[in-house]
């Protein structure tokens, strides 16, 4: 939509607050979005509309104003001269020899002789319409002008009794012709403030933009871009320590914990090991059979919710190939009778944490092969993101409880079985990881009927 169509559509009816609203939602998509564009256009609209009130007030006016003299002046010596021939009508030669010598003015006599037909009138022509008031004021005789062109020379032609009287003048003797010097010199050096007025600007953006993408590596869980530093203005300096301070808070929040559960972690399998050695001492009894049970289980929730805990934030990122990873899924669910068939639109290979990445689609895939027969994988690797879907077509989960099961340890009593060996952390890691690489996990309902996840990350 045209700028014009949507002022028509504003005025075409009574404006309201909501058809001012719309229009400036409009208005705003259509001036560009990043923040170099926008303060150059703070910097470049202002001086636009400042020379262009110089332009068509000022000029305009100094325009008319020096051709309107500059044309009496002309007209006057052009009334002398008629005056002369009047008054001495047997010194023509010296009296046009004069208006050649004093007034600049070529004069020719035309015995007998009749006006050109009115040509038409320039659209926009201050000197047409001056000269033609000034001597329509002044000669108050029938005259013929001719200023359209480029020539430096403006005819005059002016019915005398039973003559012509033809007249050549310079047409800068009419006419200001060099504001175009003024107007140049303007418009040249408000080029070259705004130039000089990018570069200052696009030194000032830069420390932003560094803050920007040091910001989106953090979010995406990718190591600090190693020229990143603070600087530019003081407040631009402000928020990147603030940013520095940020991440080293989390970053040290984030080893603690890790130090802390692993240190939990090695002391409740040392107490494991105990158990264990004392029920291989106890030999093969029947009655310790739930005994070994819940310490497999004990061990299992140990390793899972350190991994949980984790969230392979240690890990580097790497390069993953996603079809050799899906090949591998799908050889896999062949293996336990299950099918898998996947489609890739786009490039294979992506830049993630490798382990974490087989982790969270690992999770994903083996909750669709537990709970159902078929899952179908949709991968579409867009310049900017990754989307996979996997539609499986097993029991589902009730919409109510779809953002409950990413909570650690929460288990479903319906729709899905419970699992002996689960322990309620899988998809929990499985969003951890997601959003540790600035991405999410999102459940929703499969065409096949049943569950379908849907991993989004950044790329």
């Amino acid at each position: 939509m045209t700028f014009g169509e949507a002022l028509g559509r504003l005025f075409s009816r009574r404006i309201s607050w909501l058809d001012l609203r719309w229009f400036s939602r409009w208005l705003r998509r259509q001036f560009p979005s990043g923040l170099f564009a926008r303060a150059l256009l703070i910097i470049i609209l202002p001086m636009l509309i400042l020379q262009t009130v110089l332009l068509f007030v000022f000029m305009e006016r100094h325009w008319q104003m020096v051709t309107q003299r500059l044309s009496a002046a002309v007209t006057r010596d052009i009334g002398a001269v008629i005056e002369l021939l009047d008054s001495y009508p047997d010194n023509t030669e010296a009296t046009l020899l004069l208006a050649r010598q004093k007034f600049g003015l070529i004069a020719s006599l035309e015995k007998g002789g009749e006006l050109p037909a009115i040509r038409p009138k320039p659209f926009f022509s201050i000197l047409d319409q001056s000269l033609s008031d000034e001597l329509r004021t002044q000669i108050k005789r029938p005259f013929w002008i001719d200023t359209v062109g480029d020539s430096p020379l403006i005819e005059i032609r002016i019915q005398l009794d039973d003559r012509i009287l033809r007249i050549f003048a310079r047409r800068n003797q009419a006419y200001a012709s060099n504001t175009h010097i003024f107007l140049l010199w303007m418009f040249g050096t408000s080029l070259v403030l705004i130039v000089i007025s990018a570069l200052f600007l696009r030194g000032q953006i830069r420390p932003i933009l560094a803050l920007a993408t040091a910001a989106e590596h953090f979010g995406k869980g990718q190591p600090m871009p190693e020229q990143f530093s603070p600087r530019g203005a003081d407040e631009i300096r402000r928020a990147g320590m603030a940013f520095i301070l940020m991440r080293e808070r989390i970053e040290r929040q984030m080893e603690q914990r890790t130090a802390m559960l692993s240190g939990v972690s090695h002391d409740l399998r040392t107490i494991l090991t105990r158990f264990k050695l004392q029920l291989a001492i106890a030999g093969d009894n029947p009655d310790l059979e739930p005994l070994h049970e819940d310490v497999e289980a004990m061990q299992s929730m140990l390793e899972g919710y350190l991994a949980f805990a984790k969230g392979e934030a240690e890990e580097e990122f790497g390069t993953l190939n996603l079809r050799e990873m899906l090949e591998r899924i799908r050889e896999d669910f062949e293996l336990h009778g299950k099918t898998l068939n996947y489609t890739l639109e786009g490039e294979e290979e992506v830049r993630v944490r490798p382990q974490a990445f087989w982790r969270l689609v690992g999770n994903l895939a083996t909750n669709g092969r537990r709970y159902a027969h078929t899952v179908v994988v949709e991968a579409r690797h867009s310049p900017k993101w990754l989307v996979m879907n996997f539609n499986d077509d097993g029991p589902g989960i009730a919409p109510e409880s779809r953002e409950d099961v990413f909570k650690p340890f929460f288990r479903l009593d319906e729709a899905r079985n419970q699992d002996a060996s689960g322990t309620g952390l899988g998809l929990a890691i499985a969003r951890d990881i997601a959003r540790s690489h600035g991405g999410n996990v999102t459940l929703g309902d499969s065409p096949l009927g049943g569950l379908k996840a849907t991993i989004r990350i950044p790329v």
